[in-house]
């Protein structure tokens, strides 16, 4: 059996007339694995909807190949479709029909009986934590619990789906909504399928991925765990209140992270009391310089601002 769901290399797009075109995708290679959570981090316009356009066969690549569970992109669009399934910023549900009235319909047009629909839709109800709110219309859900129905939408063919592409799913949903989100996400990949998640929200692919790939202007600047790419920027970091701005522009240069607005710098440390210590004598050897200063480990904050440059607004189809 095959490990690998999704593998792509040297995908390349571009938008616009010709003479006046841009690339949004560089030649981005990917792999994803079986019983996983990938995710693709980076800003807006980094190419990340694109890659998963792409990958669910929705728009096609001007150069590159592409496998997902085993299919084409290209030549075996078909077998690919029923393979994977697609979520993205806003739920896809029919707001005038209940829960069960959604999975019941989308049941019924992947070719299921209407005992098996309604058997169906019972069962994905019950496990997306929507059993109570079976017989009540869509419009009335939360965000998160109509983000719940769309993905179960996803699963009422046979067989369930190999593949899951899940392009930045919590977008306007609240804390418990998102964490609520999360558990679902974890327990589809649990039960042995491949997750690609695109995301700009930093905690959600730290608390989520197996493996992220960082995309920055159609390219991939980083791939790895959540550990390795925190482990690339620095181990730990001092982070330093400075009590007037002179002291702020003096040592900026030297400053991994830059909040002005608090006068904050962030040197990176080694995270040992003796580094620290011997850091704030060197920064402030008269004590006058710095208000406060706390240490902690690396993240992908810091990981994000080193590899990703600031863009411009992009347009939203990237």
């Amino acid at each position: 059996m095959n490990d690998v769901m999704i593998e792509a290399e040297g995908l390349t797009k571009s938008y616009g007339k010709p003479g006046a075109r841009v690339r949004v995708l560089d030649g981005v290679d990917l792999r994803v694995a079986r019983a996983g959570i990938h995710a693709l981090l980076g800003p807006n316009g980094a190419g990340k909807t694109t890659t998963v356009r792409i990958l669910a066969t929705l728009i096609t690549a001007d150069s590159g190949t592409a496998l997902v569970a085993g299919h084409d992109v290209v030549t075996d669009r078909r077998r690919v479709r029923r393979a994977i399934s697609l979520t993205g910023q806003f739920a896809a549900v029919d707001e005038t029909l209940t829960g069960e009235e959604n999975l019941r319909m989308m049941a019924r047009l992947s070719g299921l009986s209407r005992a098996r629909a309604r058997e169906r839709a019972e069962e994905l109800l019950l496990r997306f934590g929507l059993g109570d709110a079976a017989r009540r219309q869509a419009r009335t859900y939360s965000g998160g619990m109509r983000r719940r129905l769309d993905l179960a939408a996803g699963l009422v063919g046979s067989p369930e789906p190999g593949v899951f592409f899940l392009d930045e799913p919590t977008t306007g949903l609240d804390p418990r909504s998102r964490r609520e989100l999360w558990q679902v996400v974890r327990d589809l990949a649990g039960r042995g399928a491949a997750v690609l998640l695109t995301t700009q929200y930093l905690e959600e692919a730290d608390r989520l991925a197996d493996r992220i790939t960082v995309l920055d202007k159609g390219a991939i600047v980083a791939e790895g765990t959540p550990e390795t790419l925190k482990s690339r920027v620095s181990g730990h970091r001092l982070d330093l209140v400075l009590s007037t701005d002179e002291a702020y522009l003096r040592l900026a240069a030297r400053a991994v992270h830059h909040s002005p607005e608090t006068r904050t710098l962030g040197i990176p440390t080694d995270g040992t009391a003796a580094h620290a210590r011997a850091l704030l004598d060197e920064i402030d050897p008269h004590r006058t310089d710095v208000d406060r200063f706390s240490v902690h480990g690396a993240t992908l904050d810091d990981v994000f601002l080193a590899l990703t440059t600031a863009t411009t607004e992009a347009p939203a189809h990237v």
